[in-house]
């Protein structure tokens, strides 16, 4: 039973292991996703100054079309960092059940030691009691074969005492008749 926790303990580590890794490959992919939405927003930034100069000159439609662009890219970085912070909170998640699992894991096992211990000390006194137990067998199996004997004895003696005893009033009778 503390073998099959151990197993489900240790495919569950690995479980947690991999989905660990995925978050971690999930979080650098999102961190240089990161990385281009910031370039993005550089360029955009750049272009908007660009339009900014072209307004002046009568392009404030453009300004508009950049400004629109970048609310767009500021959201979508928002979106990108609020997704990095929940992949980074699902790792620590990750680790903190991958270490609960390892302490279980190694609580698991130094149950199962102690219990091996418990049932091999228990063993050895069954054994032991077993052995007295056929030793009493045998003394009590030698002592009512001792009592069968001196029953037989006792009866064998009672019948002759009960035949001398017999033989004995014959023998006054006989001798007290004439």
């Amino acid at each position: 039973m503390s073998e099959d926790k151990a197993k489900k303990s240790m495919i569950d580590a690995a479980h947690l292991a991999d989905e660990l890794r995925n978050e971690q490959d999930h979080a650098m992919l999102l961190e240089k996703e990161n990385k281009l939405l910031e370039a993005q927003i550089k360029d955009a930034q750049n272009r908007c100054d660009e339009a900014e100069q072209n307004a002046l000159k009568g392009g404030k439609k453009a300004i508009s079309t950049m400004e629109t662009r970048i609310r767009e890219l500021e959201s979508e970085l928002n979106s990108e960092n609020r997704r990095f912070a929940d992949a980074q909170k699902n790792l620590r998640k990750s680790e903190r059940q991958i270490k609960e699992q390892t302490y279980t894991q190694e609580e698991d096992r130094k149950n199962h030691e102690r219990m091996q211990t418990m049932i091999d000390n228990l063993q050895q006194k069954i054994k032991s009691y077993k052995k007295q137990i056929e030793e009493a067998e045998a003394i009590a199996a030698l002592n009512l074969s001792k009592y069968k004997q001196v029953h037989n004895n006792l009866a064998i003696r009672s019948e002759e005492a009960e035949a001398k005893e017999h033989a004995l009033a014959r023998a006054r009778s006989r001798s007290a008749a004439p």
